[in-house]
């Protein structure tokens, strides 16, 4: 049986351009897409932190070192400068192979520069040690 996976994320990146009259996807500035192993025209779910909106679309690579991420097309309604977005990829994959499989986490400061912060995502609510609050 395969299982599509959760592959890869950019965390928290802010929207610098939303282009309406743009056909569609979301460009991205190519080190982070890179750093996030996702490639030109894959699909990616952009998950609005700051409006609550979620929608599916793909990447087109914009200029390295930019920080651009530009919601193009009819998301543009549902992200604009300055929203904070997870981008996210999923794969098909086997069993046993997303068993062992761990998920490249790209977190990024305020002007989408990659912070050197690769830990694990840990489930949450988590407070005091691991300690699950509820």
């Amino acid at each position: 049986m395969r299982l599509n996976v959760f592959k890869s994320k950019i965390h928290r990146a802010t929207v610098t351009h939303a282009d309406l009259e743009y056909e569609g996807s979301v460009t991205v500035d190519s080190d982070l897409l890179d750093a996030a192993e996702i490639l030109p025209y894959e699909a990616v779910h952009i998950w609005n932190v700051t409006r609550g909106s979620r929608l599916m679309t793909y990447a087109l690579p914009g200029p390295r070192g930019s920080g651009a991420i530009c919601v193009n097309g009819a998301a543009a309604h549902l992200n604009k400068p300055g929203d904070l977005v997870i981008l996210a990829t999923f794969a098909e994959m086997e069993r046993e192979e997303a068993r062992s499989y761990r998920p490249v986490v790209v977190r990024v400061d305020a002007q989408n520069r990659k912070t050197a912060d690769d830990s694990e995502e840990l489930p949450g609510p988590v407070l005091n040690s691991l300690r699950v609050v509820s």
